[in-house]
């Protein structure tokens, strides 16, 4: 196994450490930012492998099934994960409607992905790659950006709960906002890549006969 394929399993790996890290919230809110940087680590290994792969020509059908995996499971975990402890989302003034439009933009998320998903496994079927275009790129680092901001607010927040006024409470409202608003962001770049994705390659779902 070479280095790229190895520095992805270990994202994968960071997967569960995450979960773990993430749920010590509910013991001390301070592992909520500790969760904020393992992701940004495991996240920043995506960059990584990819360019040792392609500058050392060490790019494998391995490793091509194994980083949009490593990617889109660690995302959805992050997301799903925050659902159960959505801190972030209800902050004032959005209350109850921000966890309703925080679960709606998650499900498209993750729709877009299961379908991209579904269209890549077609097309490797036929000996065809779908390469990630700009928007793709410019989702998954809202995307990362979104989750890393959400999180690192989330201790703040708790800790000055029931004090608006609190310096703490405040900085954290800030982060929070800031994440929120990637959070929207990611959400719109992730359906107009989606559909951007699938008409550019609508010629992946014709038949053998139709292509000729």
């Amino acid at each position: 196994m070479n280095l790229p394929n190895r520095i992805t399993l270990a994202r994968i790996c960071m997967i569960p450490v995450f979960v773990v890290v993430f749920y010590c919230g509910l013991l001390t809110p301070w592992c909520y930012l500790a969760s904020a940087a393992v992701f940004l680590l495991a996240a920043s290994t995506d960059a990584i492998d990819g360019h040792i792969a392609r500058s050392r020509h060490l790019v494998t059908d391995l490793g091509k099934f194994l980083d949009p995996i490593a990617d889109k499971v660690l995302v959805s975990t992050a997301f799903i994960l925050m659902l159960t402890v959505p801190v972030p989302f209800a902050v004032h003034p959005f209350g109850t409607y921000g966890l309703i439009v925080a679960g709606v933009c998650v499900a498209l998320i993750l729709a877009r992905e299961l379908i991209v998903g579904g269209l890549r496994m077609i097309a490797a079927g036929k000996k065809v790659v779908l390469a990630a275009d700009k928007l793709g790129k410019i989702k998954t680092t809202l995307q990362d950006a979104a989750i890393a901001l959400l999180l690192a607010s989330m201790p703040f927040l708790i800790l000055a709960e029931g004090a608006p006024n609190h310096s703490l409470y405040i900085g954290g409202l800030v982060v929070a906002y800031i994440g929120l608003a990637c959070f929207v962001l990611c959400t719109l770049f992730t359906l107009i890549s989606g559909i951007n994705y699938l008409v550019k390659n609508k010629t992946v779902f014709k038949s053998e006969e139709e292509s000729k």
